[in-house]
């Protein structure tokens, strides 16, 4: 019988192919008490657990290093660095000590417990990417667990004769198939990912994760259809079952019909003939019917990503977040020698063309190192709002060295080509004149320490209400400006996107939304100063005539969305936009009116 599950879109295409099942790799967890002479062996026993997982890890990251760049993509060792650190964590192992040695729990007990305490906290994270890394804290612990066991957590080469239910040691496939398959899982680990680095699977489905989760990050990175957060997938769906990945429209389709299959197998066609299409545009420069030029720019996280931006045909990069260089240390953050490198490595791979950096987009919710995760959770959690609280502009000025050392590595990077300097979450004339004095002391130190600098731009993210109704005072310090619509949209409509029960009410469409970015846009554009959108709404096609009618010349989105944004550029002519936009601005329902006169 034919059935759909939904779930989040996360790469585009379709997929059709048998599926391949993946157990959840959760073990069940006897819970019993302990003597106290047994305290020592169970901590043992945790402990060695542990470094099997990172003995496994460092033999994965060797792996990887032998690897070139289509086998291997450079998420999958990113990913690995966030699971040697989590396995580090003082935290997690520490709260793991203190369940065996105050409570008596045995050793698998103490384990989930502390793994429950520290869930928590990720779930209370405000950054949606943070708020994710939950599922590798999750992978983590059940690794240890495997090994506590006895068992084997490395996924193994072997392809037993069509078991019921395969596990994750079963599911190293050799290319003798003759159907396509699918991959369908509760959640994916970096490790797992990488022994599928054959592109085996022609698309993946998870139970949990997020548009930033890891898979959904290596699904892009090897433009692999893939739909996340389908809750039951998993369990739905049988071995071998015929599946259709809808990566475009988020949806499972299962046992499809013949007539079903048939109209997929059609827009499988016609979207890969689309997507030839859309390539042949890489080196189109985006100029609307009338003549306007548009600027298409990348948003990147790591310095390798800058040849993906390239290959897209980005013209430059609008937005490198440098907090994921900062994610994951356990409280070693990266010094200014790293920090250098990594900023002239992401200007190195663009060639000469511009890069933006923003500052780290880090704090309260997001602690760097244990004393702060302490306090944090110290504190009453009814009062305690993330969204509102140290976070970005805020953080780094509360941390003049970390800021400082930051600054100086851009500076020393902008000697190395065009390098604009973007910094997030202002809201205030004070916090301004703070950051633009630490920028001048950063060029005092180089001076003295006869370092060489280069020029930089200054930038603001206008992302709060307080910031777009300001512009003024932004204006007479700042060269540009850069509209963060994610931020923006939820402090506007007061909505946390993470929160289910009122993410419908997420809108970018909003009145209210759509004022503020056009007066943003309107006043750039009156004092001569460049201005730019850098949130999902930039990359969003249904909303790209609209920016365009009400001035916008500036995208800056995924690379994977560049070349379909170019061809609604060039599809469009700004001047008759214009007007249209404005209709739509005064609307009271703006979506209605879109649609309406579309």
């Amino acid at each position: 019988m034919t059935f759909s599950v939904h779930g989040l879109p996360v790469a585009r295409g379709i997929a059709i192919g048998r599926a391949v099942l993946v157990a959840s790799s959760r073990m069940d967890v006897a819970h019993y008490f302990i003597d106290a002479s047994q305290v020592e062996a169970e901590i043992g026993r945790v402990r060695s657990g542990r470094n099997q997982v990172v003995d496994e890890i460092a033999r994965l990251q060797q792996s990887i290093s032998l690897m070139g760049p289509k086998e291997a993509p450079h998420e999958l060792s990113a990913l690995l660095d966030v699971h040697l650190m989590l396995l580090q964590d003082e935290e997690l192992i520490g709260g793991v000590k203190h369940w065996i040695s105050e409570r008596l729990y045995n050793a698998e007990w103490a384990l989930t417990t502390q793994l429950e305490v520290v869930a928590r906290q990720f779930d209370e994270m405000e950054d949606e990417y943070l708020r994710e890394r939950k599922a590798d804290l999750e992978q983590v612990a059940e690794r240890i667990l495997r090994y506590m066991k006895g068992g084997d957590a490395v996924v193994q080469p072997a392809r037993p004769p069509r078991p019921e239910r395969k596990t994750q040691q079963d599911l190293l496939l050799d290319d003798t198939l003759d159907v396509p398959l699918v991959l369908v899982a509760h959640d994916l680990s970096p490790a797992d990912m990488l022994q599928f680095k054959q592109s085996v699977f022609a698309g993946f489905a998870t139970d949990v994760g997020g548009k930033t989760s890891h898979t959904a990050i290596i699904a892009r990175s090897m433009d692999i259809p893939a739909v996340v957060g389908s809750r039951s997938a998993s369990q739905l769906i049988r071995q071998d079952d015929w599946v259709i990945i809808d990566g475009d429209a988020g949806v499972l389709i299962v046992d499809p019909s013949p007539i079903i299959l048939a109209e997929y197998g059609f827009k499988q066609r016609q979207a890969e003939l689309e997507r030839g299409r859309l390539s042949r545009l890489r080196h189109t420069p985006a100029i609307t019917l009338d003549g306007q030029k548009v600027e298409l720019l990348a948003n990147i996280e790591l310095p390798d990503d800058a040849a993906v931006a390239l290959k897209a045909g980005a013209v430059g990069v609008g937005l490198f977040r440098s907090e994921f260089l900062f994610m994951g240390r356990a409280g070693n953050l990266p010094d200014e020698e790293e920090q250098y490198l990594a900023y002239k490595g992401a200007i190195d791979g663009m060639q000469g063309l511009p890069v933006t950096i923003r500052t780290v987009d880090i704090g309260a919710d997001k602690p760097l190192d244990n004393h702060q995760q302490g306090s944090a959770a110290a504190r009453d959690e009814s009062h305690l709002n993330p969204a509102l609280g140290l976070r970005a502009i805020r953080w780094s000025l509360a941390d003049p060295a970390m800021f400082l050392s930051q600054l100086r590595a851009i500076l020393r990077a902008a000697a190395h080509g065009q390098v604009n300097l973007l910094i997030p979450m202002l809201a205030h004339g004070h916090e301004i004149r703070q950051t633009l004095a630490l920028l001048d002391q950063a060029r005092v130190d180089l001076d003295d320490a006869t370092i060489p600098y280069g020029p930089l731009k200054l930038g603001a993210m206008i992302e709060v209400p307080a910031a777009a109704l300001t512009l003024n005072i932004f204006l007479k310090y700042f060269d540009f400006l850069s509209i963060g619509t994610n931020d923006l949209i939820q402090y506007t409509l007061a909505i946390d996107r993470a929160d289910e029960s009122v993410a419908h009410l997420y809108d970018p469409l909003h009145p209210a939304v759509l004022r503020l970015v056009a007066a943003t846009i309107a006043e750039c554009q009156r004092r001569g100063k460049g201005v730019s959108v850098c949130g999902e709404m930039a990359g969003d096609t249904s909303l790209t005539r609209l920016l365009l009618g009400l001035g916008l010349r500036s995208f800056s989105m995924h690379p994977a969305q560049i070349l379909a944004v170019k061809q609604e550029v060039l599809r469009s002519d700004a001047s008759r936009l214009a007007p249209w936009a404005q209709g739509v601005l005064a609307a009271d329902e703006p979506g209605l009116a879109i649609l309406v006169g579309g």
